[in-house]
C-alpha cells in the first residue's frame, strides 16, 4: 500500500533507475540477463539485454555481457532507463464486487490477484481500468496520472477494501485523511508461529538492496520511511495466529515487512518466505496438510476488511467491513479443524 499523495516509492517520475544489486553467497552460476530479469522489478529481457548492449551494466566495476556468469557476491550495477509509460486508461467491462456508491465516493472490495492500476507490462485488466468502464470520469491529481480516483491501494495479492474518489472534491478530503493518518483502516492476516501478545511494529521501510520486489526495515530516514502497524490476537491455532492489523502509515508492503521483521511471516506469503513450512512438525501428514491449505490458498493471508473515514460531503464518519474471500476462509477452517484435533490429542 502507498500513501496519497505519495506516488514517488516506485520511483515512475525519474527518466532512470540506478541500481546496485549484489548476488548471494549461495548463488548457482546463471547468465547475467536472467539474473536480473529475476532481480529488477517492473522489467523484461528487451529492457535488460538493451541496457547491455549500451553498456551501461557493470560487474564488479567492469563492463558485462549478457552471457557472463553471475558468481557468490559479485556487485552488479546498472543504469536503466524509465520505461516509456501510456497513462491514457483504457476502459474495460470488468465485474467489481462495489459495497456503496453515491456522488462522491465508492467502496470497492477487490478480489486477489487483481491489480490495483496499471503500470510497466501491466496496462489491462486492472481495477483503474474497471474504474474507467463504471464511471464516465474519474479525478486525478499531481503525480498521480495513470491512477484515476485512488487515493490509496492494496497488493495484488491482497483482498478487500478500497475507497475510491469519484471527484476533485472528494479525492482531495480523502488525500488529507490519509496524509493525516485519520483514515481507520483494519486487515485480517494469518501468520507462521505463536503470536503470545498484541503490539505494535515501528520502523523505517525500504526496498532491499538485493532484490527491488522487496521491502526491508531499516534504522534511519535516509533509507526509508516511518511505519507504524498495531497488531491483536484474534485467535490461536497452534503453528499459526489469525491477527487483525491495523494501520497507522501506508508504506508499500508495510502489513507483510513488519509481520516478517518480529519472525512472523503472512501464511503463503512467497515473496517474505510464508511460502515454507516454517513451524510445525516434521512428520509427512503434517506437511501434505500444509500444502493443501497452501493450494487453497495461493497467495498471502491477508485482507482489507474494514475502512473508515469522514465522509467528504456529510462530515459524518462512516465505516465498512467485508468477510473474509473463500480462499482465505477455507485455509482458515482447515487450521480451526487442525488445531482442534492436535487439542484433543494432547
Amino acid at each position: 500500500m502507498a500513501e496519497a499523495l505519495d506516488f514517488q516509492d516506485q520511483e515512475e517520475n525519474e527518466l532512470f533507475e540506478h541500481l546496485r544489486i549484489e548476488a548471494d553467497r549461495g548463488q548457482a552460476p546463471l547468465r547475467l540477463d536472467k539474473f536480473l530479469m529475476n532481480r529488477v522489478e517492473n522489467t523484461s529481457r528487451n529492457r535488460i539485454q538493451h541496457a547491455i548492449e549500451a553498456e551501461t551494466v557493470f560487474v564488479n566495476g567492469k563492463l558485462a555481457k549478457a552471457s557472463y556468469k553471475v558468481k557468490p557476491l559479485d556487485v552488479i550495477t546498472l543504469v536503466l532507463p524509465d520505461p516509456p509509460r501510456d497513462t491514457e486508461v483504457y476502459p474495460e467491462d470488468i465485474p467489481l464486487d462495489i459495497l456503496f456508491e453515491d456522488d462522491d465516493v465508492l467502496l470497492v472490495n477487490k478480489e486477489a490477484g487483481m491489480v490495483v492500476h496499471p503500470g510497466y507490462n501491466n496496462y489491462t485488466g486492472t481495477l483503474v481500468n474497471a474504474l474507467t468502464f463504471h464511471l464516465n470520469q474519474l479525478p486525478t491529481m499531481p503525480g498521480n496520472s495513470g491512477r484515476p480516483g485512488l487515493v490509496h491501494r492494496i497488493d495484488k495479492d491482497t483482498s478487500g477494501l478500497l475507497v475510491i474518489a469519484k471527484n476533485e472534491w472528494a479525492m482531495t478530503h480523502l488525500a488529507k485523511q490519509f496524509f493525516d493518518h485519520s483514515i481507520k483502516r483494519k486487515y485480517v492476516a494469518l501468520v507462521w508461529g505463536d503470536i503470545v501478545a498484541d503490539g505494535t511494529v515501528t520502523g523505517y521501510i525500504g526496498r532491499n538492496l538485493k532484490d527491488r520486489r522487496v521491502m526491508d526495515m531499516y534504522d534511519s530516514e535516509e533509507k526509508g520511511k516511518w511505519s507504524v502497524t498495531h497488531y491483536r490476537v484474534l485467535e490461536r491455532l497452534g503453528y499459526v495466529t489469525l491477527i487483525e492489523c491495523e494501520l497507522e502509515t501506508g508504506r508499500t508492503h508495510q502489513i507483510r515487512t513488519h509481520l516478517k521483521s518480529i519472525g512472523h511471516p503472512l501464511f503463503s506469503d512467497e515473496l517474505y518466505g510464508g511460502s515454507k513450512i516454517l513451524k510445525g512438525t516434521v512428520f509427512n501428514k503434517y506437511k501434505q496438510f500444509v500444502h493443501n491449505c497452501f493450494e487453497l490458498l495461493p497467495r498471502q493471508a491477508l485482507h482489507a476488511q474494514s475502512l473508515g473515514f469522514v465522509h467528504p460531503r456529510s462530515k459524518q464518519f462512516v465505516a465498512f467491513e467485508v468477510p473474509l474471500p473463500a480462499d482465505f476462509q477455507q485455509a482458515l477452517d482447515k487450521w480451526r479443524s487442525y488445531s482442534t484435533t492436535m487439542d484433543s490429542m494432547g
